[in-house]
């Protein structure tokens, strides 16, 4: 009888294991580092669009009124938006080459909802005024997709004649985009047309909560039906966690950016369903845990008497 003697030597299981370790590693960072600069991208590309200052109109005569309009609040449940109006001077209407102070009395005007005058008098800087403007065309509960309009017409009349206005526009809400355009009318005056969307970090944020909803909900029914099939009693760490899961919910949709009215949009797309999913599942395992209670109680009662 021959004897085969093998004398490869074993190899060990962590040699192998230890390259896939690294190279798991290694593509976890890969996506952690790709994630970050692509979230820097992101940033940087919505800084550099957002709170630009835009000169949309620039009069040709030497002697005008600049208004820089400032854009600082967003009021969608009001329908208003927030102008922030500062007359400049420039030429004869200056008291000064770099001076702001004016040098004549002018009086401004803007035609929104309602008429505004902000005055500007003789040897003084004009302040910043807060001008609300109405918008239109818009359905709050569209969150987040909801979007305005805004109109108005800015004028400037000194001693009684016509001033050339220049617009120089600027946005600074951060839940909001305003987008303007100016047309200026053979008076001087200009004509602001803005388009008013949610900001891109908005709709990031608001989508990111409506998948957070749903892979909740799912996660919750999941683990009710795992329980139910194999017919647990009443497993409390679970009960307590769907429970934790229904009321969490709610106050993660009430940190929506913007503080978007009870029954928008993303509330019929997520959050009813993934509340009712949620207390359906807590419900079916707190009715089947009490049965499964129910049923182990009565034997082991029948067990005792038997004995």
């Amino acid at each position: 009888m021959q004897v085969t003697i093998d004398d490869t030597p074993a190899t060990a299981p962590n040699v192998h294991r230890a390259p896939r370790r690294r190279r798991r590693l290694a593509a976890v960072l890969a996506l952690v580092i790709a994630l970050c600069a692509a979230g820097i991208g992101l940033y940087l590309n919505e800084r550099n669009t957002r709170e630009q200052t835009r000169e949309l109109a620039i009069p040709s005569a030497p002697d005008w009124i600049e208004l820089d309009v400032t854009a600082q609040d967003v009021d969608a449940t009001a329908q208003q938006l927030t102008l922030y109006v500062t007359p400049v001077p420039h030429g004869r209407f200056a008291a000064g080459p770099d001076s702001q102070a004016f040098a004549r009395p002018v009086e401004i005007t803007l035609a929104g909802a309602p008429k505004v005058t902000i005055r500007a008098a003789e040897g003084e800087t004009a302040a910043s005024q807060p001008v609300q403007v109405g918008m239109y065309d818009g359905t709050k509960t569209d969150y987040p997709f909801d979007r305005y309009r805004m109109e108005a017409a800015f004028g400037a009349t000194s001693a009684g004649a016509a001033v050339p206005v220049g617009l120089v526009f600027t946005d600074t809400d951060p839940f909001f985009v305003v987008r303007p355009q100016a047309t200026t009318g053979t008076t001087g005056t200009v004509a602001l047309d803005a388009k008013i969307t949610r900001s891109r970090s908005t709709f990031i944020l608001s989508w990111f909560m409506i998948a957070a909803m749903w892979a909740l909900a799912l996660a919750v029914l999941g683990a009710a039906e795992v329980l139910y099939r194999k017919r647990e009693g009443l497993v409390w760490p679970s009960l307590g966690w769907m429970a934790a899961s229904l009321f969490a919910l709610i106050g993660m949709r009430n940190a929506a950016p913007g503080s978007p009215p009870i029954g928008s949009l993303m509330d019929y797309v997520a959050f009813f369903w993934a509340e009712g999913i949620i207390a359906a599942s807590l419900a079916c395992t707190a009715w089947c845990g009490i049965r499964t209670e129910h049923r182990l109680l009565r034997e082991r009662e029948a067990g005792g008497e038997g004995a």
